[in-house]
Parts: C-alpha cells; structure tokens; sequence
C-alpha cells in the first residue's frame, strides 16, 4: 500500500519539540512534505540555529516515522532556519508561548564552513564519468574503471548516481540493502575491491522511480552528506546522461577533481559529448579527457578482424579538436556485455587475455597519470554557487 501524506504527519504528531511540549505538527514545523513510493521528503522549520535540537527532532522524526509508517521508508529531513515566521507566531502566543532562543539569532558561519569541510574529507580524488547521451556504455565505463583502479592497490569507491536507471547493483551482481551506522549513515557495500552505492540497492529492482527533479536532486545529496564513505583515494561517480539537475547538484555539493567523457565514436554520439565537454569547462571542473566506448566490433571467431561499426576515430578526433586528453578506446565484444550481465567487470578478468580487458587497465592507467598532472599543475576545484536571474 502506498504511503500518503497523512500518514506521515500523524506519524509526526508524535514527535514532541523538547522546549515546548507540543508536537512539530501542532507547532507548524513541518514544510515542503513531498512524498513518493517509499521516498519521504520534508523540512523541518527552526527559529534559530540549533544543531542539538536539530539533530534530537530528525532522530525523532526517523523513528516515528519507521515505526508508525514504513520501516524500510527512504528518507530526506531537512532543516531550515524561519525567523519571520516564528517570531510572528510567538507575538500571536504571547511571550509565554514564545519558541526557546526566539529573538537571538546568531551568525555561525564559521561553524557552517567547518561542516562543509567534513564533507567527503577523506576522499582524495572524486572523478565524474559522464556522457551527452545515453547508451554509450557510460556505466560499463564507470565500473570497470573504478574495479581497473581498485587493481593497482588503491582505495576506490563507486557512486551510482544515476537515480532513474541504476545499473551498478547488476554490473557488481550484488542487491544487498546497506547497512546503516549508529549516526545514521549509509554503509557503501564492498566487492572486487571497490566500495560502491546505488539507489538500486535501496529500492525494489521491479519499482520505477517516477521522482520530480527536486526529489532527485535530494537523493544525490544524500549519497554525499550521508554515507560512510571513509578514505578513498579514488570516488568514481556513474553520472545519469545529460547535462541537468544531478550534474548541477553534484556540482554545487563537492568539488569535482575532473571529469571523464563517454562517447561512441559516431556523430549523433559525438555532438552530445560536446555539450558535456562545455558544461564541465563552464562550472570549472577540470575534463580529465574523453573515452571512445564501442570503437571496433572484434568478432569471437576473427580476432584479428576489426570492424568500425559506429565510425572510426570520432571520439579520438573531437579530443584532438577541442584541446582535450583523449583517454583509450574500448573494442566492443561480446565478453564485455557477459561480463557485465554476470557481474564480474572484464578488467578482472585472469591473465588479461581479452583487448577489451587490456584497454581498460591502460583506461585506468591514464586517469591516474591526468589525474597526477591535473593535481600538480592546477588548483582544487571548488564547489560552485548557481544563481538564477530573474
């Protein structure tokens, strides 16, 4: 049975502001209550910073929620500071009835800055595999790069951002929920070497996420802010196609180290990768270099036959036009499909007997070396701020 919005808030009726003895929606504390499936969505209103309380009334709200609702609920509790709106409630009550605090705002803004700081502190890299187009084999990339790098002894994390169409869960053949630690905070599962997460993992295989973009967004965040990623020395993040809200969100929430294209080498493929290549440059994020997925068709029975199905050398020639690195090219072979639908990436593959292997450990070879030129030659990346013009 789907879960309503009033359901949810008489979940919250049982959830009791401390200072004032009465419950967050008789307080009119709760805001901007979105939600859809199992994806529960709201902000919680404050009159003033106050991050115990914040912290006691979200603890709260999850358990009532988990208990009144749906235990496997996914969940988004924000907080907002309101002051116009709790100091006119507070001269409707009477001074009496005021909220705790109400009246003495303070500044923290050095203690915002030190918490913005906390996020993914103990990445060293965060590297986004993108794409102008869907069907390139973005995925395909992401994955057997990060597992490629997992092979040289690195700590590697994979981060299935891809919210409508996740495909990590397959290509890692594991669909394990997370656990979750005592700060309530999601555990990346660990194979091959790689720590990696998706909403695959948290969500029904057979359930479309029919989410609006503000929903979406949130679920990104929540997979940077809330999620136990510890040190990595690498976090590869599978990017949905397109240049929309997940790619601003990403972002706006942690600086990129730089950004990987993907792209067959076909022209309809190609023109779509510029369009990536020139949205990364605009937010200042650093293109790393470009990937020809799909290059050649190398039938099983005549490996020594190549066939240029979707163009030669397109990806190779825009790389060279717009002044980026061009990474590797990638054959397509029947093995790379199998091994993706089995679970196990080619890159692992024993004795790296297949071209498609031995082009993925020389893909992964040369983001290490961008990466290494990038660091040295260029200053970090830093989130940014979009505005929007009236």
């Amino acid at each position: 049975m789907p879960i309503n919005k009033q359901q949810v808030r008489t979940a919250l009726t049982h959830v009791m502001h401390p200072g004032m003895e009465k419950d967050l929606v008789t307080l009119n504390m709760v805001e901007d209550l979105i939600v859809q499936d199992s994806f529960i969505t709201f902000t919680i209103d404050l009159p003033e910073k106050n991050s115990r309380l914040e912290t006691h009334l979200k603890e709260k709200c999850e358990e009532a929620i988990r208990t009144y609702v749906d235990e496997g609920a996914v969940l988004d509790i924000t907080t907002a500071v309101n002051i116009s709106k709790f100091r006119d409630q507070g001269d409707d009550r009477g001074k009496e009835q005021a909220f705790p605090g109400q009246g003495h705002r303070k500044k923290k803004k050095q203690q915002k800055n030190e918490e913005e700081e906390e996020l993914l502190s103990g990445v060293k890299n965060v590297i986004a595999v993108a794409s102008g187009k869907g069907g390139v084999g973005k995925s395909t990339v992401a994955v057997n790069l990060a597992c490629g790098l997992a092979r040289t002894g690195a700590k590697v994390g994979l981060l299935d951002t891809d919210i409508y169409g996740p495909s990590i869960p397959t290509m890692m053949d594991t669909h394990e929920r997370p656990n979750i630690t005592t700060q309530k905070k999601l555990i990346p599962l660990k194979k091959y070497g790689v720590r990696f997460l998706s909403m695959g993992l948290l969500v029904d295989p057979d359930q479309a996420m029919i989410w609006r973009g503000p929903m979406v967004t949130s679920a990104v965040k929540q997979f940077m802010e809330e999620v136990e990623w510890g040190d990595l020395d690498y976090l590869v993040l599978d990017l949905p196609p397109g240049t929309g809200d997940i790619q601003l969100t990403l972002v706006q929430t942690v600086p990129l180290t730089g950004a990987i294209i993907v792209s067959t080498p076909q022209t309809v493929a190609l023109d779509d990768a510029r369009k990536g290549v020139a949205m990364f440059k605009k937010v200042n994020v650093p293109v790393l270099g470009l990937v020809e997925n799909m290059a050649y068709f190398i039938p099983e029975d005549r490996p020594d036959k190549k066939y240029h199905i979707f163009g030669k050398h397109g990806a190779r020639d825009l790389a060279e036009r717009i002044g980026a690195h061009f990474l590797g090219e990638i054959p397509l072979e029947q093995a790379v499909r199998e091994s993706g639908d089995a679970g196990k990436p080619i890159v692992l593959e024993e004795g790296l007997e297949s071209r498609s292997a031995q082009a993925f450990v020389e893909l992964s070879n040369n983001v290490i070396q961008q990466l290494a030129i990038r660091n040295q030659n260029q200053k970090p990346t830093e989130k940014i701020d979009i505005k929007i013009r009236p």
